[in-house]
């Protein structure tokens, strides 16, 4: 079933790499307009301004980051996907390491039992910031694919390095999704 379509039947958990995110806020109102989304941002000053954006585009936002509100944001994301709500996390975000899956999303996934599915946003022409994670900022024009990756399903794990094992598979898949386009 693709995701789309699997979408109107449950909410899922969507993964993005913190660089890919400045053209999230329309791409999931184009994507997912049938079921409310929610998006995880940093509570820093920064944080602020990505928050903003998101509203303007009729998401929510829930404010926490691995150093600042980590457990209350978990708990948020886990119940809004109780609610049926979709949930956005960057899990490199916001400071990395670039492309290292953090443990946030893998809890996440264990508690709701919801999917998880890696999205890229892959971008014609883009400058670069000179930034921790090279943000990708399109040019004007440019044209923009949008490519899900299946959704993962992150079973109950029993110790450390089976839950090791489920973070190292979810980050595979991202980079999966990344190195298609």
């Amino acid at each position: 079933q693709g995701v789309l379509a699997l979408s109107q039947t449950e909410p899922l958990i969507i993964s993005v790499w913190h660089n890919r995110l400045l053209l999230l806020p329309p791409a999931f109102s184009l994507c997912f307009p049938h079921r409310r989304n929610v998006g995880l941002i940093s509570a820093s000053k920064d944080g602020d301004i990505v928050a903003m954006v998101v509203e303007h585009f009729g998401h929510g936002t829930i404010r926490g980051s691995t150093s600042r509100k980590a457990v209350i944001a978990l708990r948020q994301l886990v119940d809004s996907l109780g609610q049926g709500i979709n949930v956005l996390i960057t899990p490199d975000g916001p400071r990395g390491p670039l492309y290292e899956v953090g443990q946030g999303i893998i809890y996440v996934a264990q508690k709701s039992g919801a999917a998880v599915v890696p999205m890229d946003l892959e971008f014609g022409s883009a400058w670069r910031a000179k930034s921790w994670d090279g943000f990708f900022v399109p040019k004007p024009f440019s044209k923009v694919r949008i490519i899900f990756g299946a959704p993962l399903h992150v079973p109950k794990t029993n110790g450390p390095e089976e839950f090791e094992s489920e973070r190292l598979r979810v980050q595979k898949a991202m980079m999966d999704v990344v190195e298609q386009a």
